[in-house]
């Protein structure tokens, strides 16, 4: 049949009638061969042709019958987690096809009015979708509309899947198989394209459930918070034996979540004041005042590390505020490394005779202690550039100096504020706290695994710095790993030679990543692949990063970094355009039935009219895929390009949990939290916490509930 420009699928099913011919005639062939007065062996060829013949014609029937039952009812497609496919290889996405011209073709001959009835359900299923409403409120008839309701296999009026969008999308080609992708693609990224409640977050759970089973280091960042995600995270963690480096941290429950210091740990020192900068606004006058924001916390990064002490955002808000206590410490560092005597009595003796009438103006209201400090350092010849950048933020008058800072304040305050800063700022010395303190490079090292929820939906501001932070750190890990591999420890490399290590596969899903797109992210995709890092960002529509990034030459730099694109339902036909712009134009056939009557010109001829009636073939070039077809697929399915733009249609199964592993009950209490809080506040906006406290009151007095997580931790 393909033989033809035409394949004709929706139509009747014509080849029935010559099977059932076939058949009978050899079935008479050889009950009856008297009757058709044929030799014996004649007969029996010819029963044995007949039957062939109406076995070949009955596969071409089933064929164009399958194909229109595709297209009315599309079979759902689930998958245990056991059962997912794991390679070393290559990344299973799901069951699907390539997509061809002749899927174009089918699906545009789907868009004729003359074929809307084998699109359609028949009028028994629309009669069973009608009782199953009105049979609902009647007492001895309701358990005829849940029989009518129910999903079973043996219901031949079971309603169709709640998916939504166009079936014949995916059911124009029956005949479906396993998707797979060359695990070296992922080093190019992939971007995961699709519009709220699609499917996003359960292809992440595939892929996701793959990288752990695998051995890879997984890091999830999830901003909205995503409980499924979360047991699936979980339970893969349990099942591969890797939970003894499995991390949790959550914002929104810092009762469970482990420790993590966003500006401790760097390779260079310039990068805490980098981190803390970079969340500050930079349009107009605003970056001047960046620059000095970064110039001093650069300088109390400096200070606090010569200390042997580890900076953090509790420590950089409380010197910002107040600079003379550091002022102090670190001028008695120096002068016990210069080699002062009795330093302690000489400051106490010069700020007792220092006058407030004499000081500059700039000095006057400031410690005395840190002027004696400061002058005696000045009186004794000590240089130190650490202490000169002290000194000179010292020297500032205290009004403008706040001024200059103003734009760093508010961010520490949000980052100190409440039991978030014991999170983001830990204690390394507080031994009474059982939460696990993580860094990066250690999960590296224990190819961990780590699950970063930052509660976005309650703290937009918070969430963006805290995940800043952590993707600069990341991308310092990365130029670490580039250089040094996983043998060193950062800030320990100076002047040794490379010691190359088995470079670990890093794979990194960022989900609502336009929440946590940033300057920070773009090197993580240039040039972090070297490092073993496999970025899977996941986005609504790409309008949400251009407004986050604010600029569209940069989204297209981002964009421009993503070699693989999956693209599930998306309302923006501008985000649809990204991937069916490159695309190529493809030919499809259209029938065109032509009728015609022309009058006679030979008046003897006894021919009064002639007429005719034809089919006509029509060749027209059109886009293999438009915008207008993805804003119409259905839940779960998706277009991918794959390997240097190889367009395939899948479909992503959807989770089985039913014997998935239980989580411990402070978990479990945690992500029934989840699901509640987020739901209401997708639905209602943000609940402030004196709004829960049937959730707070769980979470706190889970048993053991801090505990737990730090032996699994």
């Amino acid at each position: 049949m393909n033989r033809y420009p035409m394949e004709a699928l929706l139509r009747p099913p014509v080849e029935l009638w010559s099977m059932c011919t076939a058949w009978a005639g050899g079935a008479l062939a050889w009950l009856a061969p008297g009757i058709l007065m044929m030799p014996l062996r004649v007969a029996g060829a010819t029963a044995a042709t007949f039957f062939v013949f109406g076995l070949w014609r009955g596969h071409q029937a089933l064929r164009v019958l399958r194909y229109q039952w595709h297209l009315r009812k599309l079979p759902v497609y689930r998958l245990r987690s056991g059962r997912i496919p794991v390679s070393r290889h290559r990344l299973f996405l799901g069951r699907g096809f390539r997509w061809t011209q002749q899927h174009t073709q089918r699906l545009r001959d789907t868009l004729r009015p003359e074929v809307q009835g084998y699109l359609r359900p028949g009028a028994l299923y629309l009669w069973a979708r009608q009782k199953e409403i009105a049979w609902e409120p009647v007492p001895g008839l309701s358990w005829l509309s849940r029989a009518l309701r129910s999903p079973s296999r043996w219901n031949p009026f079971a309603p169709l899947p709640a998916v939504g969008g166009k079936l014949a999308l995916h059911a124009v080609e029956p005949e479906e198989q396993s998707v797979w992708m060359d695990l070296g693609e992922r080093v190019g990224h992939t971007l995961v394209l699709g519009t709220t409640r699609v499917g996003k977050t359960r292809l992440a759970e595939l892929l996701i459930t793959q990288d752990i089973r695998r051995g890879d280091v997984v890091i999830v960042f999830d901003p909205k918070g995503d409980a499924d995600l979360l047991r699936r995270i979980y339970t893969e963690a349990r099942c591969a034996g890797r939970l003894d480096h499995f991390y949790l941290f959550h914002l929104g429950f810092p009762q469970l979540s482990a420790r993590y210091n966003a500006i401790g740990n760097f390779s260079r020192i310039t990068e805490v004041a980098t981190r803390i900068a970079s969340q500050l606004p930079s349009a107009g006058n605003s970056a001047a005042f960046r620059e000095f924001a970064w110039r001093f916390v650069n300088i109390i990064a400096r200070a606090l590390v010569a200390l042997r002490r580890r900076p953090d955002y509790r420590q950089v808000r409380r010197y910002i505020n107040d600079i003379e206590p550091l002022l102090v410490e670190y001028a008695g560092h120096c002068a016990r490394q210069s080699g002062v005597e009795d330093w302690e009595t000489l400051i106490e003796e010069h700020a007792s005779n220092i006058r407030e009438r004499s000081l500059p103006s700039a000095l006057k209201g400031r410690s005395r202690e840190a002027i004696a400090c400061m002058q005696l350092l000045q009186d004794q010849g000590v240089y130190d550039p650490v202490l000169d950048g002290l000194v000179s933020a010292f020297k500032y008058d205290r009004t403008y100096f706040d001024k200059i800072v103003s734009s760093v304040g508010p961010l520490m305050e949000k980052l100190t504020t409440g039991t978030i800063a014991a999170l983001i700022s830990p204690d390394y010395g507080d031994a009474r706290d059982p939460r696990p303190i993580f860094e990066w490079m250690d999960v590296v090292r224990q190819r961990g695994i780590v699950y970063v929820g930052l509660d976005a939906l309650t703290d937009t501001t918070v969430a963006g710095a805290v995940g800043n932070s952590m993707f600069a750190d990341l991308v310092s890990v990365a130029g670490h790993l580039y250089k040094h591999g996983v043998g060193a420890d950062r800030g320990e490399t100076a002047g040794r030679a490379p010691a190359r290590n088995e470079m670990p596969v890093i794979s990194l899903h960022a989900d609502e990543f336009n929440e946590l797109i940033g300057d920070e992210f773009v090197p993580l995709l240039n040039k972090a692949g070297g490092a073993g890092f496999q970025v899977t960002a996941y986005t609504q529509t790409w309008s949400d990063v251009e407004a986050r990034i604010g600029s569209r030459a940069k989204a297209g730099q981002v964009a421009g970094n993503f070699n693989t694109m999956l693209m599930l339902r998306v309302k923006e036909l501008e985000t649809a355009a990204m991937l069916t712009d490159q695309l190529p134009r493809v030919e499809v056939f259209t029938l065109m039935s032509v009728s015609g009557v022309d009058d006679s010109s030979e008046p003897g001829s006894g021919i009064d009219f002639k007429s005719r009636n034809e089919d006509r073939i029509s060749v027209s070039e059109v886009p293999m895929l438009t915008p207008a077809e993805l804003v119409t697929l259905p839940k779960g399915q998706a277009f991918c390009l794959l390997e240097g733009g190889q367009l395939w249609k899948l479909r992503i199964p959807l989770p089985d949990d039913r014997k998935d592993a239980s989580m411990p009950e402070d978990f479990e209490a945690m992500a029934g939290a989840m699901r509640r809080r987020y739901r209401v506040k997708e639905e209602s906006g943000p609940v402030q916490d004196h709004e829960r406290p049937e959730e707070s009151r769980v979470l706190n007095t889970a048993p053991g509930a801090a505990r737990s997580h730090g032996e699994t931790g």
